[in-house]
């Protein structure tokens, strides 16, 4: 999978400056910064839900193991 070094990042800053302004250019920085937490925030959400499924299944099967040994 190929890196991305300083110098190629350098020139997608100075092509988006040249693009859209030195102006414009913060507030395009905070927008995708708002854009990244929100997507940062989406997928801990998800693995969090994903943790806790894997947790109850296990809390569940223990207990059933339980019942069974308890019918024997």
């Amino acid at each position: 999978m190929p890196t991305i070094g300083w110098f190629e990042i350098l020139i997608v800053v100075v092509i988006a400056i040249v693009i859209l302004g030195p102006k414009d250019f913060p507030v395009m920085l905070k927008k995708v910064g708002s854009w990244i937490g929100t997507a940062k925030r989406y997928v801990n959400n998800i693995q969090n839900e994903v943790s806790n499924i894997d947790i109850d299944d296990e809390t569940n099967n223990n207990k059933i193991k339980k019942d069974i040994k308890e019918d024997e």
